[in-house]
C-alpha cells in the first residue's frame, strides 16, 4: 500500500471488531484460522454483509458466513429460537452484525477520518465481491461452534 499508512493500520482494527462483536454481542468464542491474499473476488461464504469505506483511505470489509452461523447468530441477536433457514430477519442481522464490526473499527480508526457505507447482504453461492482498484483483498478465515466465517478486506490509499 502507498503512503505512510499500512494494510495493517486497517485490518487489524476490524478484526478486533469482528471478536468483540461475536464475544460481546454474540457471545460465542472464533478462532482466526488462517490469512491470505485473496485468490479471485468471490464471497467464501453464502451469506455476507459488505460495507464500504472511504476516507484517507478506501475499502470493502465484506464479513462473509455460513449458512449456520448466519442462522445461529441472527436466533441469538433477536432472542429467537426458531429462525431455522435464511429469511428477511436474518438478512437483516447480518447486515447489523456487519455494521457493529465496522463501527467497532471505525472507532479505533478515527485518525484516518474514515465513512462507511450502509451495510448491503448478499446471499447465494459464488457471489462476486468488488474491491478498489489497486487493493489487495485478504481473505481471513475463522471457525466457531457454529460453523465457519471469513473477513474479506481489501484497501487502498487514494493518490
Amino acid at each position: 500500500m502507498a503512503n505512510d499508512i499500512e494494510d495493517i493500520d486497517y485490518i487489524n482494527p476490524v478484526i478486533a471488531g469482528l471478536e468483540e462483536a461475536f464475544n460481546i454481542q454474540l457471545n460465542c468464542k472464533i478462532e482466526r484460522i488462517g490469512l491470505g491474499l485473496m485468490e479471485n473476488n468471490q464471497a467464501l461464504h453464502p451469506v455476507s454483509g459488505i460495507i464500504g469505506i472511504s476516507g484517507k483511505g478506501v475499502g470493502t470489509v465484506v464479513l462473509s458466513m455460513s449458512e449456520s452461523v448466519a442462522i445461529k447468530a441472527a436466533s441469538t441477536m433477536l432472542l429467537d429460537p426458531g429462525l431455522v433457514e435464511i429469511n428477511d430477519d436474518v438478512m437483516d442481522a447480518v447486515g447489523e452484525i456487519t455494521n457493529i464490526v465496522c463501527g467497532g473499527a471505525k472507532a479505533k480508526l478515527a485518525r484516518f477520518h474514515l465513512s462507511m457505507s450502509l451495510p448491503n447482504v448478499l446471499c447465494g453461492t459464488n457471489c462476486r465481491l468488488h474491491f478498489p482498484q489497486n487493493s489487495h483483498p485478504i481473505s481471513i478465515p475463522f471457525k466457531c461452534v457454529w460453523g465457519p466465517l471469513a473477513l474479506q478486506i481489501g484497501f487502498t490509499v487514494p493518490k
